[in-house]
């Protein structure tokens, strides 16, 4: 076998979700997935071990994030992400792009790469294709992203053609570069919401694809309505026989929707994120732990979820861990909502493999968001 293939193992027939399986070095990725952040080199205040029990399949990494602290040579000489943070499975590793172009004023943009100062000690630094190819090969992942540029939501089409035409440069400069066998380079569809800037990227970047091609530059601010345009307006150019990463997704709604429309991966902060912040996704919908309804509210936080925190806990013990700003509080959460989005994902690919999508996903959507 290929250190990467990827085969379909059945299409929904009437929506046309995929279900597949995904052939890695580190093992084999189930189809559809969500890929849980490991910002830097760890999911915040989760263990690899737990990660795993709740059928974590592959981590996403950040190249931004680790170029900086501890460094990628660190890393390397570590024996690459794998050993350094003791995760035997599959790893992404995104191009830092993003978190690049999300500095504002501290980053300048030229056809050459980026020139960008430090968000933790103001030092100067410069991203090229070539450097960032560099980077993610000391980083070591299975998955590595091409170096692009994210435009904004709201950018003028001239802009938005320019920042296209620009990932287009740099996506041959990293191929050109790209030697590892053992890593599979993605390229990334970029375009903004422009449909015809949409489909020209589409057509160009796929030429680059051998096993994997992601979708970059939504779920940035745009209306729902927006993205799923875009998703439906490239869908029939996408390659079929690779998956399909739809980049920076998290929420229930728009996992289901991009599955529905061929997705493959999709990774997002948001579980962490908003579990830090004392909120859970639901069965029933999102819950705000903290409110004061819950004080005396001795159920588990989701009856229909299997995780550790609802085997075990209620509701009032975790307002109470919230509201003393417990870093409990943060793990059992996090626990929770990353469950609750890998089940989301397995229980999709249960349904397109009955080609019963469609019902799945409006019987979610009734329960989900029927506040």
């Amino acid at each position: 076998m290929k250190q990467f293939s990827y085969e379909i193992v059945h299409v929904d027939k009437y929506t046309g979700a995929r279900a597949g399986i995904f052939h890695t070095p580190h093992g084999d990725i189930e189809t559809p997935i969500f890929m849980p952040v490991g910002t830097a080199a760890t999911v915040k205040s989760l263990l690899p071990c737990t990660l795993k029990e709740l059928g974590t399949q592959i981590l996403l990494s950040n190249t931004y994030h680790l170029y900086l602290r501890p460094g990628s040579d660190i890393v390397r000489r570590a024996g690459g992400l794998h050993k350094f943070m003791n995760w035997d499975k599959p790893i992404l590793t995104d191009s830092g792009g993003f978190q690049v172009f999300s500095l504002g004023d501290l980053r300048k943009i030229t056809d050459e790469g980026v020139t960008f100062s430090s968000h933790i000690d103001g030092s100067k630094h410069i991203f090229t294709p070539e450097s960032v190819m560099q980077t993610e090969h000391d980083l070591g992942a299975d998955i590595i992203m091409a170096f692009d540029e994210c435009s904004t939501y709201g950018a003028t089409y001239e802009y938005a053609r320019q920042a296209m035409n620009r990932t287009h440069k740099w996506l041959d400069k990293c191929a050109r570069v790209h030697t590892n066998g053992a890593q599979m380079l993605f390229p990334i569809v970029q375009g903004n919401m422009y449909t015809d800037l949409r489909l020209e990227s589409v057509k160009f970047v796929r030429d680059y694809a051998e096993c994997g091609i992601a979708v970059g530059g939504l779920s940035v601010g745009e209306p729902d309505e927006i993205m799923y345009k875009m998703l439906d307006d490239i869908r029939p150019y996408l390659p079929e026989n690779m998956p399909r990463y739809l980049m920076g997704v998290g929420t229930p709604n728009y996992l289901l929707e991009g599955i529905e429309r061929g997705i493959d991966m999709c990774d997002c902060v948001l579980p962490t994120r908003i579990a830090r912040n004392g909120t859970a996704m639901t069965s029933q919908g999102k819950v705000v732990v903290r409110n004061g309804c819950y004080k005396e509210d001795f159920t588990p936080l989701d009856s229909e979820c299997d995780c550790y925190c609802c085997r075990n806990f209620t509701k009032a013990y975790l307002r109470h861990l919230v509201n003393c700003k417990e870093i409990l509080a943060a793990e059992l959460l996090s626990i929770h909502n990353i469950r609750f989005l890998l089940k989301l994902v397995a229980d999709a690919r249960t349904a397109i493999q009955q080609d019963s999508f469609a019902d799945f996903k409006n019987e979610f959507y009734a329960k989900y968001y029927k506040k």
